[in-house]
């Protein structure tokens, strides 16, 4: 047995992958313009946070059982990092908006704080929608 027929592992890489690709083809969609900085920058649509820890969870209780204590680590787990997706990293990126706005202009050689780190509740379930698919698939 290897690395590769880690089920949980599989599907967390997998899920990961996938919604941060899915980064890139929207961005190429919207902009009509090809940026794989896009694969590996954090937050937009849809969360890779959200599809990776899903995708961790669902598999662990696939595997392991709904009852078990290490699926009970992976859903709280889960929970803590798209909390934290939605919530804190969202507030994150609205005051690097504001403060981008604020400086913008007035101080020589600004450095542009990112603006995009966290991400809305709409993203956060397409990527945790992903992480479940992946699971299914995967197991």
């Amino acid at each position: 047995m290897t690395i590769f027929h880690n089920g949980p592992l599989m599907s967390a890489l997998i899920a990961w992958f996938i919604a941060q690709f899915a980064k890139v083809v929207i961005h190429l969609i919207k902009e009509r313009e090809f940026d794989l900085s896009k694969f590996f920058a954090s937050g937009g649509m849809p969360s890779s946070h959200s599809s990776t820890v899903t995708g961790l969870a669902l598999s662990v209780g696939l595997r392991n059982g709904f009852e078990s204590v290490v699926f009970a680590i992976a859903v709280i787990f889960a929970i803590i990092i798209m909390y934290d997706a939605s919530g804190v990293r969202l507030a994150v990126s609205k005051h690097a908006k504001l403060l981008n706005d604020f400086f913008h202009g007035r101080i020589k050689d600004y450095k542009a704080l990112n603006e995009l780190v966290g991400h809305t509740s709409y993203e956060v379930v397409v990527g945790a929608l992903i992480g479940i698919i992946v699971a299914v698939l995967v197991s």
